[in-house]
């Protein structure tokens, strides 16, 4: 059986600004008005022989949204930003040395009230409450479709439903958007 939520219709939104660095049109800070639509298969179970609860899911698809909304998604493993005063080892170096991005993890920029990074010959210094660090390489509804399929899929699971595969379409625009599917 299949569920499926329309993210317009559901209020499944979020609106940020992202960079994808290096890219020779979104190489530059800007932003999108998403929406996040959601399919799920799997088997009818419980008292009600739901798939999944339409409720549980837009739950926990709004906290990700809520999570990301007005504010500048970095993806901290991108291996064109070299971030300042942070490495993998959490240890804090000296401000002026840069670090690869490629193996940090967000626990690295704890107790930080910036985040500092460097794209080509550009620098960024940006107030830590104005950003939401992820732990991807890209900010693109690719990986953001990846980023919100497999917390959706892992959310799920704990209570214990039986499913089948999560797929989450991350639109930046309508017409416009990228899905990943997540199989169980």
């Amino acid at each position: 059986m299949k569920i499926m939520i329309n993210g317009i219709n559901a209020g499944l939104r979020f609106s940020s600004a992202h960079i994808i660095p290096a890219h020779s049109s979104c190489g530059f800070i800007h932003g999108h008005s998403y929406f996040v639509d959601v399919e799920i298969i799997g088997e009818r179970t419980g008292n009600y022989e739901f798939v999944t609860d339409f409720k549980d899911v837009k739950t926990i698809v709004r906290s990700i949204c809520k999570k990301l909304d007005h504010r500048l998604l970095i993806p901290i493993n991108n291996q064109n930003m070299k971030f300042k005063g942070v490495d993998s080892s959490g240890k804090s170096l000296d401000n002026n040395e840069n670090i690869d991005s490629n193996e940090l993890s967000v626990l690295d920029f704890c107790n930080k009230d910036y985040v500092e990074f460097s794209i080509k010959n550009k620098e960024y210094k940006i107030p830590m409450e104005d950003c939401v660090l992820l732990p991807l390489k890209h900010s693109s509804a690719e990986e953001m479709s990846q980023y919100f399929a497999n917390i959706l899929f892992e959310e799920l699971m704990k209570k214990e439903h039986e499913i089948d595969s999560v797929s989450v379409c991350v639109n930046e625009g309508i017409g416009q958007g990228a899905c990943f599917k997540k199989i169980s």
